[in-house]
């Protein structure tokens, strides 16, 4: 963890602190105390290992309210009858599954130990792949416990890219007047980019929302929350985001941070592969695998990247904006190549008529 940010989490409160009003609710005393992860945005959390001579415990500050905190919590819950290994809350002395210390709401949680799941490793990438679709086969009937909130997603997503397309083209015209060093690598790359935009708005407009498959979705299924044991055994954590949603969403956030990368950049055999280990566990429908589709082909990084730029043109730092642009645009002849690629296989292997 950066020195910086274990300042700040330690002046959030000290190792006694913990100690005597958080983990003392759980009877835990000797224990050393370590900070793992913190986050001091607008949504603040931290994490805590707790070590003792009766095992290891992850102690985690919450962002989110008392009712979604019990929505979480029905998750886990829920995911845990189902068989999916999941980091259960665990009881304070007062059989409460939280504790709240100046405003803040703290759980505790046995350590799940595990490898965090290695996007270089197929074997890993199915079992994961197919423990997703587990969770979703498993979370289509979820009922959360009284007194929760109601998460639900269901955004209209081609709704979202007319409007990152709109964007792609404002940022054209900035670029036509900037004519900056950022402008001229983004206009050079600009067609092919507008072309995947455009393909992904095509295929969502041929999507019937109303037969989007629906369950629980994790919201956050990628590798660093995924564990794999020596033995292969699936273990999922953090379900801060967890709700309500499209399946397709949720699988095609874990492909997208899959096939991005430089060893797997837009590799098609490893997406169609993937797509089939889903779907051997929980079945799609073609307006699913639309929707997966043009989540994978728009240009997302390129999107996102120059909408910020030419946001913040003014105070953004124009060295660090042009070396994350490359490294983009490194990536659009293979992700252009893919497109074309995956829509010809899934009009063969599903007849979805794109």
């Amino acid at each position: 963890m950066p020195k910086e940010a274990l300042k700040k989490q330690a002046q959030l409160l000290s190792v006694e602190e913990i100690k005597d009003n958080i983990l003392s609710h759980y009877n835990i005393y000797s224990c050393e105390v370590t900070p793992v992860k913190f986050k001091d945005t607008e949504k603040q959390r931290a994490v805590f290992k707790i070590t003792t001579d009766h095992g290891d415990f992850c102690l985690k500050k919450v962002y989110y309210n008392e009712m979604d905190l019990l929505y979480v919590y029905s998750a886990i819950e829920w995911y845990s009858k189902k068989g999916i290994i999941v980091p259960k809350l665990l009881p304070t002395n007062s059989k409460g599954r939280y504790v709240i210390y100046k405003g803040m709401i703290f759980i505790l949680t046995p350590w799940l130990t595990g490898e965090k799941c290695d996007f270089d490793n197929l074997e890993q990438i199915i079992l994961s792949i197919q423990n997703l679709a587990l969770m979703h086969n498993c979370g289509k009937n979820f009922i959360p416990i009284n007194g929760s909130s109601i998460r639900k997603g269901f955004d209209n997503y081609y709704i979202s890219i007319q409007k990152h397309f709109s964007d792609l083209i404002k940022c054209s015209n900035s670029a036509f007047n900037y004519k900056d060093k950022f402008s001229k690598v983004f206009l050079t790359h600009f067609d092919d980019n507008l072309m995947l935009a455009k393909q992904s708005l095509e295929i969502l407009s041929s999507v019937n929302n109303n037969n989007l498959t629906v369950s629980l979705c994790h919201g956050d299924y990628v590798n660093k929350n995924i564990l794999i044991s020596e033995d292969n055994v699936v273990k999922v954590i953090d379900f801060d985001k967890c709700k309500y949603d499209y399946v397709a969403k949720d699988l095609s956030y874990f492909l997208r941070r899959l096939l991005k990368r430089n060893n797997t950049k837009w590799d098609l055999e490893l997406a169609i592969s993937c797509l089939n280990n889903y779907i051997s566990v929980n079945p799609l429908t073609k307006d699913d695998i639309k929707y997966i589709l043009a989540y994978l082909i728009f240009p997302q990084k390129y999107w996102k990247l120059s909408r910020d730029y030419y946001k913040n043109i003014k105070k953004c730092n124009k060295t660090s904006f042009m070396t994350l642009l490359l490294k983009v645009v490194n990536k659009t002849d293979y992700q252009v190549s893919f497109s074309n690629s995956i829509i010809s296989a899934m009009n063969k292997y599903y007849n979805l008529e794109i």
